[in-house]
């Protein structure tokens, strides 16, 4: 059974790495959380390390200057991990093929950009659908649209044996009080129409990996039973911390505020019930990161 509690300070020494979430635990996509960030600079203050894990669908380096825009201060964080270069990555190594039909919006363009420590990096050609021989999807066109609007191009795509590269595994996200459709959704909609879609970010274990050597690369890594998953995402944060083996902080005031009732804190039997409906138990839960 899960267990409820008010802040990360409370259990903040059994760790020495957090794998902290960004959207929904330390902004809405329109500003920073203060207690969020309080609670994460105390955790470094104590000698504690963030890697902050995002299922962005760009480079760490676009993720640091947006999340700098947002309020979080550098001190917040050590390093960033997102399910952008862990995609890229597998792009550039030929996940795909080399001409691609590229499915997002024009900031995310990024995702195309030179990567380091990927040797013998094919060259990548954006081209129309019907010349690719694979997807890159970083999110839909229009975030606002419902995914269904691409069936007809996903069901051309999946008669030519095409696979969709997906850079971001999340559903949706809550930019301030709009829900907004992330990659995942269009996805999920080409795997139930019998496409083939690879995934790279949370609950995935490529990004999980990325992480590892992140946090190595900076002489920080931790045991598994000494490193922290934060999120607000059941089905990505939580189940992924759980399939690595991590304890995990279920921040329920986020996509699940609604269903757990959560003002301050969550409603215990809404949140038993949720759990119970999802069949994820994370270590702990608290209502917001703090």
């Amino acid at each position: 059974m899960t267990e409820i509690i008010e802040t990360l300070s409370e259990i903040s020494e059994r760790y020495d790495a957090l794998l902290c979430d960004l959207w929904g635990c330390v902004h809405d996509g329109i500003r920073a959380f203060p207690e969020a960030i309080a609670a994460l600079q105390a955790f470094r203050a104590g000698g504690g390390t963030v890697l902050l894990l995002t299922n962005a669908p760009r480079p760490r380096a676009d993720v640091a200057r947006q999340i700098a825009k947002l309020g979080v201060p550098e001190d917040a964080w050590d390093i960033i991990a997102t399910s952008g270069d862990s995609a890229r990555a597998a792009m550039l190594q030929g996940a795909v093929g080399a001409r691609v039909y590229f499915i997002g919006e024009d900031r995310d363009h990024t995702f195309f950009a030179p990567m380091e420590l990927i040797e013998d990096a094919i060259e990548i050609e954006r081209v129309p659908l019907t010349e690719a021989e694979g997807i890159v999807c970083t999110g839909p066109f229009d975030p606002h649209a419902d995914p269904a609007v691409n069936r007809p191009d996903f069901l051309y795509a999946k008669t030519k044996g095409l696979k969709l590269l997906c850079a971001n595994p999340d559903i949706v996200v809550d930019r301030g009080e709009t829900r907004e459709w992330c990659a995942g959704a269009l996805a999920q909609l080409y795997t139930e129409m019998g496409g083939e879609s690879l995934y790279f970010g949370k609950p995935h274990p490529p990004i999980y990996d990325l992480a590892r050597r992140r946090l190595a690369q900076i002489g920080k890594l931790a045991a598994d039973d000494r490193i922290l998953a934060i999120g607000d995402g059941i089905h990505t944060d939580i189940q992924g911390g759980m399939g690595e083996g991590i304890d995990t902080v279920f921040i329920t005031g986020g996509l699940a505020r609604a269903e757990t009732e959560t003002k301050r804190q969550p409603n215990p039997e809404k949140l038993r019930a949720f759990l119970a409906g999802a069949q994820v138990e994370p270590t702990y839960s608290m209502g917001a990161f703090r």
